[in-house]
């Protein structure tokens, strides 16, 4: 009861907004010093696993995609795709919608970066959209939901953070989620196209989208797609592991800045500085979080929650629909990498002790974590979107428009549940 207890503390500290990785930390040493039969001594193997997590080669690959969707932000290469995709079909009704949603596909096929893809699109496509005469919410929503693929199309950071914390290959993982993620693009592309239909007025035809040529949407599309089919490819043809494509994908980034004519040295400052900012957060994260967990497990916190599910209840659909609906409030106030690394290794011994397939079991993480992102009152993907929107779309606005995306998130977490094959596709 102690470690549920210490369980609970660190949930509120987190939703009253203090930083995660301190949290983590200082909750472990209060709870040590105050228990007499635990003492400091439990930290005694922390340096040994901080050791183990600064030399995973698995997590090098984080920092490295980080730093590739951040040279691919600033290489204009965004504008230019989703200049050519309006081009495209800006003769269909909620055309535009469309464009945005295979827009989002192939920058999170290249970027992973859900930041970097919802600003970017804020910015360039809202704009558009709006002028067209779209529905306020349909746009944002749009906008928001196509911004956060990132998450379950590989390469994906948490894809990443999932396979470390399962101890699953992180390249399976790549594989397992490529198929769920284009039925999620596909049930956004469904949604759009019905509700354009029935309601004509709130995704017109948007006639007045420039003409661009045949040679310049070649020249757009061509270049990321060949650069995702390098670095994904690579890894599912076993040629590199995820580490070694990642360090590919920075370099083909940064020649696709040169032939874009971006490449300068603030691009690669910029870069460089927050690829060491947003990595250092999640190594921070991640050392608070094995601090927390030697305590946790030494207080018998993970025995009681394996004693509880895998012999007081036993069933392993209960155990999956509270696993999932617990990560999915969790979603609405806190953030994916702190529910990555409280949540996901509590879980896993009872997964292991049902027998469940880790891979099936971490893609529904990620694509339940996905929904993190835009559930309010803290989806990260609306601050972004409201952030880089400004006044001209309100909060309410931004909410109502991204209900029926969330409902499409979760439509698909349930037919990953009922059709496991789609993760075993390509394995």
């Amino acid at each position: 009861m102690i470690a549920l207890f210490m369980f609970v503390v660190v949930l509120i500290l987190l939703l009253i907004g203090i930083p995660v990785a301190f949290v983590f930390g200082t909750v472990s040493i209060v709870f040590a010093f105050l228990i007499p039969e635990l003492g400091f001594e439990v930290f005694e193997v922390l340096p040994f696993r901080i050791f183990g997590i600064m030399s995973n080669t698995t997590l090098m690959a984080v920092p490295l995609f980080i730093a590739m969707g951040l040279v691919l932000e600033k290489s204009k290469m965004a504008e230019r795709l989703l200049i050519s995709m309006s081009a495209l079909f800006r003769d269909v009704r909620g055309g535009l919608a469309v464009s945005v949603v295979l827009v989002g596909a192939m920058l999170a096929a290249s970027t992973g970066i859900v930041s970097a893809s919802v600003v970017m699109m804020s910015v360039i496509a809202l704009p558009l959209m709006l002028k067209a005469g779209y529905d306020k919410g349909l746009a944002s929503g749009t906008v928001a939901a196509s911004g956060t693929l990132g998450q379950i199309i590989p390469p994906s950071i948490i894809l990443i953070i999932l396979g470390d914390v399962m101890s699953v290959s992180v390249g399976d993982l790549f594989k397992g989620a490529v198929l769920p993620g284009l039925v999620l693009v596909g049930l956004y592309l469904a949604y759009i196209l019905t509700v354009s239909y029935l309601k004509p007025e709130v995704a017109p035809v948007a006639k007045d989208i420039q003409d661009v040529s045949a040679k310049e949407i070649i020249l757009s599309i061509v270049p990321p797609l060949l650069l995702m089919v390098a670095v994904l490819g690579s890894i599912f043809a076993g040629i590199a592991s995820p580490t070694e494509s990642a360090a590919f994908g920075v370099v083909g980034a940064l020649v696709l800045s040169v032939l874009n004519n971006s490449l300068s040295f603030s691009m690669v400052k910029y870069a460089s500085l927050e690829t060491v900012k947003l990595s250092g957060m999640i190594f921070m994260i991640l050392i608070g979080a094995t601090a927390f967990s030697l305590v946790f497990n030494e207080l018998g916190g993970s025995d009681l929650i394996l004693e509880f599910f895998a012999h007081d209840i036993a069933n392993v659909w209960v155990f999956i629909g509270v696993a999932m609906l617990s990560i999915f409030i969790l979603g609405f106030f806190i953030d994916f990498i702190e529910i990555s690394f409280i949540i996901v290794p509590i879980l896993v011994p009872v997964m292991a002790a049902f027998g469940i397939d880790p891979i099936w079991f971490a893609v529904l993480i990620a694509l339940n974590l996905q929904a993190s992102f835009l559930t309010p009152p803290f989806g990260l993907s609306l601050f972004f979107l409201k952030g880089a929107a400004g006044d001209t779309i309100k909060t309410l606005e931004i909410y109502k428009g991204i209900i029926p995306f969330i409902f499409l998130q979760l439509l698909a977490l349930g037919l990953v549940v009922l059709f496991p094959d789609l993760v075993f596709a390509f394995l």
